[in-house]
């Protein structure tokens, strides 16, 4: 049995379409980045760079993609099976490559650990089950959370993992890039500064 209040929860939930994030994000590709047996995600910064790199762990090897372009930066299909995944330590990191190499990033995903789920600037993400197994990623903005206010105002619902198995969910520690991976794709968004406001402007 489930309370009165969590019935009219699931309701609303599950009465909002998937829907875009508000400005200032916006995709960095125009459609989902395909990665078959995707098992997690972790964020870097290159020396030197001022944005994020993503770096994508699954049965295939290791990746690492520039989050504002989308642009595939270093790819190893064959790593040291030691650190393959992130499991075997308990930092739950793997080796970096690419501008990356030489440090180690932390995983989000199938072994644990998670990203960021709010910014300094008062963005937040969490994810709701309304139709189990399916879940649905809500970014909310100000304190907009999605048990108040109207849809597309406070709060967004960004993404229907309906068809993949979420794996993780979360900010860059920048507050810069928003990821979704699941175990067959990753989707991100970006923005400019993490200090920027709704129409792209500076906060205050």
């Amino acid at each position: 049995m489930i309370s009165e209040y969590q019935q009219q929860l699931r309701d609303r939930f599950l009465s909002v379409s998937e829907t875009s994030p508000p400005p200032p994000w916006h995709p960095v590709l125009d459609r989902r980045l395909p990665i078959g047996g995707l098992l997690g995600i972790g964020f870097g910064t290159a020396p030197g760079a001022d944005h994020d790199l993503v770096m994508v762990v699954s049965s295939d090897g290791h990746g690492l993609f520039d989050t504002v372009t989308g642009e595939k930066l270093a790819r190893d299909r064959d790593p040291d099976p030691d650190d393959s995944t992130p499991d075997a330590v308990p930092d739950l990191a793997c080796p970096g490559l690419g501008p990356l190499a030489g440090t180690r990033v932390r995983i989000a995903g199938l072994f644990g650990g998670g990203l960021h789920t709010t910014t300094l600037d008062g963005w937040s993400v969490e994810v709701v089950s309304p139709a189990w197994p399916h879940h649905r990623v809500l970014l909310s903005k100000d304190g907009g959370m999605p048990h108040s206010g109207p849809h597309g105002e406070r709060w967004w619902h960004i993404f229907d993992s309906d068809y993949s198995e979420l794996r993780t969910v979360g900010f860059s520690p920048s507050g810069r890039t928003l990821a979704v991976a699941t175990s067959s794709d990753l989707t991100l968004w970006t923005r400019r500064n993490a200090g920027e406001g709704p129409a792209g402007t500076a906060k205050a």
